[in-house]
């Protein structure tokens, strides 16, 4: 007796055996991306508690931290110092941003560079200045 084996049928399993090795193999390939994104924008983020400089020491909000510093200094001592330049900076995170920027600065008669230490927690919106000091030529 002759043994007959329905291809409709065997076909057909495949064909859904195939689908479903495609879509697991989609789904591996998708988490091997995602895994890859995760650890390349871990890398390229600052670390906790390490001293990383500042790529963009023209940005906006650079300059008004160092405008900050300049102002509150000016509040505790009575100078009338301007912020004229950021010549370059670095950045820690601890509980907040800790900026470490060198500026120049001007009284109207001479223009003199400072090392500024300002503490932003902007989630608190909450600034410090916790040191202002000349740096020598």
């Amino acid at each position: 007796m002759p043994i007959s084996i329905n291809t409709n049928t065997f076909c057909e399993s495949s064909k859904d055996n195939i689908c479903e090795l495609s879509i697991m193999n989609l789904r591996y390939v998708v988490l091997l991306i995602f895994v890859l994104l995760a650890s390349t924008t871990v890398r390229n983020q600052a670390t906790l508690g390490v001293w990383n400089p500042i790529k963009n020491i023209n940005d906006p909000y650079v300059t008004e931290i160092a405008n900050y510093a300049v102002d509150e200094h000016d509040k505790r001592t009575g100078l009338n110092l301007k912020l004229e330049k950021v010549i370059s900076g670095e950045t820690k995170i601890v509980d907040g941003i800790i900026y470490c920027l060198n500026i120049t600065a001007t009284d109207s008669s001479a223009s003199s560079k400072y090392n500024i230490v300002v503490l932003d927690k902007l989630s608190q919106h909450f600034r410090n200045l916790t040191s202002f000091v000349p740096i020598s030529d």
